[in-house]
């Protein structure tokens, strides 16, 4: 029976959190190996299908394949991509390009789900800064992580990071509750005001993932019903990590 809270957010009992660190683990192999193999001249099918192949070593299955529909074992979004890349034989990746890989895994029905954004070669200065930066605001947000702390103070932290150079926070998606589905309640914004929103209990597990824009802030879908792209064409940046609140403290999921 799950445990949910008055708001209906499932808590996890420490032995399902402990379950969930091998989810979480194969995720992270996964993104790792992944980002490895990211070089000039490969395509993100290859990319794809090296993932799988390694979920699938690790006695896992496909977190995202098939989930919604959606064709590939990882999200594969290059330069103004933001989310929801679709991998392709026809997309190779090139010198000063940058791709955010996201992966999931199942392992004993729980899930994993973890991001990271690799550049390709050498990449433009301003283009690395937004690679930096957003991965700075991720660790200020998985800081937030406490019992008593509110969502807003997690989207606040994120927020500041990222505006600090004059980047865009993408509102439109957002992280998540995990467990034995990938999105669970509650939804974790990357944006938000200090000490307002939903407040943070042992049990809790999240996905925090800022999407961050060299540009605008501002994001369309692209006619494939997938693929999330910036309005100004300019590079976006996406990390993510699961974590979840424990009796002492917070745990991060996908770490190997």
């Amino acid at each position: 029976m799950k445990l949910r809270n008055e708001l209906g957010i499932i808590l996890k009992t420490q032995g399902e959190i402990e379950a969930m660190k091998e989810a979480g683990r194969v995720s992270a192999k996964a993104l790792r190996m992944a980002g490895e193999i990211v070089r000039p001249g490969i395509s993100t099918w290859d990319i794809d299908a090296y993932a799988e192949e390694v979920i699938r070593m690790e006695g896992g299955i496909p977190g995202f394949k098939g989930y919604g529909g959606f064709p590939g074992t990882i999200c594969a979004s290059v330069n103004c991509q933001v989310v929801h890349g679709i991998p392709s034989k026809r997309v190779i990746l090139k010198e000063g390009d940058i791709i955010s890989i996201d992966t999931g895994a199942i392992i004993d029905g729980w899930y994993g789900d973890n991001a990271w954004t690799f550049p390709v070669g050498e990449i433009a200065p301003r283009t690395k800064l937004l690679l930096e930066t957003t991965e700075k605001a991720l660790f200020a947000g998985l800081a937030q992580v406490k019992e008593g702390a509110t969502l807003g103070d997690i989207g606040a932290a994120i927020q500041q990071v990222a505006e600090r150079p004059g980047f865009g926070v993408v509102r439109e998606y957002v992280g998540h509750g995990i467990g034995r589905d990938m999105h669970e309640p509650p939804n974790v914004p990357n944006y938000g005001k200090k000490g307002k929103g939903i407040r943070l209990e042992v049990g809790m597990c999240l996905a925090i993932e800022p999407m961050v824009n060299q540009g605008t802030r501002m994001v369309r879908q692209m006619p494939d019903g997938w693929t999330v792209e910036t309005l100004d064409k300019l590079p976006s940046a996406h990390f993510e990590k699961s974590i979840a609140l424990t009796a002492d403290g917070p745990v991060i999921l996908t770490q190997e």
